[in-house]
């Protein structure tokens, strides 16, 4: 398996307007997406670009998304998962299945419109890790 570059960290919010005013305010962050919901996943999101990497502010889309469920033990958000990129997402859910490791479900599409997969925190030293094969084209859009 290759481990590609860090594509974003999961942040989950409560709410992604007050989450967005205060990643501009008082981090001065100027490239902001429009939020968009990912009913199937049950979230609603918005990526907001630093220079090296991407913020997912991820909100719940209803009471039965995974989110509402951290947000019940976490109310005020916070990080909920990183995202490393792998160029293909097939060849390291193997990988990770022969290492004995607990892939989370089948490889679906996720908010950049490509396939991802989640690792479970217990193999991952406590850390929700997102894997997303990487974008067609120019690998870091």
């Amino acid at each position: 398996m290759d481990l590609g570059r860090l594509n974003h960290v999961g942040i989950a919010t409560p709410s992604i307007e007050r989450s967005v005013e205060t990643y501009r305010t008082l981090l001065g962050a100027s490239v902001i997406g429009e939020p968009f919901d990912l009913p199937a996943q049950g979230v609603r999101v918005c990526f907001v670009d630093a220079p090296n990497t991407q913020i997912e502010l991820i909100q719940p889309y209803d009471d039965a998304s995974p989110i509402a469920g951290f947000l019940r033990r976490n109310p005020a958000g916070g990080q909920h998962h990183v995202c490393f990129e792998v160029p293909d997402i097939h060849a390291a859910v193997a990988h990770l299945t022969a290492q004995g490791a607990t892939v989370l479900g089948e490889p679906r599409i996720g908010a950049h419109g490509t396939p991802i997969v989640f690792v479970h925190p217990r193999d991952m030293g406590g850390v929700l890790v997102e894997l997303m094969e990487m974008p067609h084209g120019d690998p870091h859009d």
